[in-house]
Formats: C-alpha cells, structure tokens, sequence
C-alpha cells in the first residue's frame, strides 16, 4: 500500500496556510507545518494538529522562525531523514509567510518611517524565503516530478495600499521568484505557480491599516456576493495539486470569486 503524499506548509498556524493544511490533510496529505507561535497562540497550532491526525494523516509541526537559515537546514534534515525511508518527496509546498512591517516610506519622522532594516526584513521573510527552502528542498532531492510549489500573493502586487509598501514589495519579488523557480525546476516535472487570493479576512488583514475597510469594500464590489475566505483558496490548492496539471506552472493565479473584474 501506497504511503500518503506530503505537504510543506510554511505558515501553517493560521489564515491561508491553516486552511489549506486541513484541506489537504482532508486530500489524504499527510502534514509537515512551519510556523512561529508564542504561548499565547500555540494553543490554535496544537489544535489544527489535532484535526489533521483525526483525518487519519500524519502532522509533524515545527515551531520555528521559518527566515532562520540554521532552523531552516534542521527541520530539513528531519524531513529528509523521516522521507528517506518510504522514497517519498514533497508534494506540495506552500509559501504562506506574513511577516512584516506596515509602515510608510514617508513620514514626519524618521522614527514613523520604515527603516532598512525594516524593509529588508519584510522582503526576506515574505519573498526571499521561498528561494531559500526551494534552494535546500531541490539540493536534498526533496522536490521531484509531480511536485507543486504554491505561494501566496496579493493584489498589493501591482496596486498601492495604505501603508502596505514594503510587503507590495515583497509580493513583486514573490510573483518574480515563483517564474524563475518555475523556469529553473521545469526539467524536474516541478511546478510553481502563485495565487492571489481575494481580499480576505484573515488576522494578516487586521494587522493592515484600513483593513478592515478593506475587507467591506470587497465585500460590496465583488460579483459573487461576498468576499474571499481561507477555505475558498484552500479548496482550489488542493485542486490544483492534482497530477493532472503538470503542465501549468509559473502563473498568478486569481483566486477571488470575480473580485479582480470590478477593481
């Protein structure tokens, strides 16, 4: 009997990377998740293990700064030795890292402006990193024919939001990143593809100032009645892992009930 197929979910905890960990494990995936909780949160990561094994899979959560290089390589090393033994690789891997700072570039202090450090960061963790695990995934032999790497993107891509500079930054690096991994693993039969959800409620939007108003106007103008919710884009990964789409890679996949049509 066939091993389940695993999934790599960086931001495991919570809003995308939540939903679509309990999707998959619904697929039949069993779970790797990375995400970074304090004691005041972790309660809501032990749950969702909780729900992926009533599924009957497997869920192994590391509890980690997933832009630490060295924290990076270990939980790596875990994988591979835990995959050696059943000839598996990564199935899926999703990108789902929202770490950063909102602030603008220009202000009446220095002190009410984003630093370097700041925007550095910002890119780093929602951007850069996903080159980093795809780097040591494909040097391990981790990620091979029938692997799909997802990462999630936002409007803020190509638009201007209050505040929202740096991480529109990172996601144009991401979309950037996601095209040449596409291009680069393509001899390996490995996808890539990013999605761009609807505005959605998620607690990375109520960080965002004017989220909320973000949120209601989405609502309003969206031709399928409501806006974009977790479970929505989870339902669509899961689809899109499907062996059957081998063949599309390096896209920016709209994920939003028509949300993109009345922008």
């Amino acid at each position: 009997m066939a091993s389940a197929p695993w999934a790599l979910i960086l931001g495991a905890s919570s809003g995308f990377g939540e939903a679509t960990s309990l999707e998959l494990a619904r697929s039949g995936f069993n779970i790797f998740g990375v995400h970074l909780d304090l004691r005041r949160t972790i309660a809501n990561a032990e749950r969702i293990q909780e729900e992926i094994r009533a599924q009957g899979q497997e869920a192994v959560f590391f509890n980690i700064n997933a832009a630490d290089a060295e924290k990076r390589a270990a939980v790596i090393d875990t994988i591979g030795e835990r995959l050696a033994g059943e000839g598996e690789t990564i199935r899926v891997l999703l990108h789902s890292l929202a770490f950063g700072t909102l602030l603008p570039y220009i202000a009446d202090t220095p002190k009410e402006a984003i630093s370097r450090k700041q925007l550095e960061m910002t890119v780093d963790v929602m951007a850069h990193s996903l080159v980093y695990w795809t780097q040591d995934l494909a040097a391990r032999k981790l990620l091979g024919k029938g692997s799909r790497i997802f990462a999630m993107t936002s409007s803020g891509s190509t638009r201007v939001i209050q505040s929202y500079g740096a991480v529109s930054a990172a996601k144009a690096a991401l979309e950037s990143h996601i095209r040449q991994i596409a291009y680069e693993l393509a001899p390996l039969g490995v996808t890539a593809n990013a999605i761009r959800a609807g505005v959605t409620d998620t607690p990375s939007l109520q960080r965002i100032p004017g989220g909320p108003e973000l949120l209601a106007r989405a609502r309003e103008a969206n031709p399928s009645g409501r806006s974009t919710e977790p479970q929505d884009v989870a339902s669509a990964i899961a689809a899109l892992a499907d062996e059957r789409l081998h063949w599309m890679t390096g896209n920016v996949l709209g994920i939003d009930g028509g949300e993109d049509l009345t922008a």
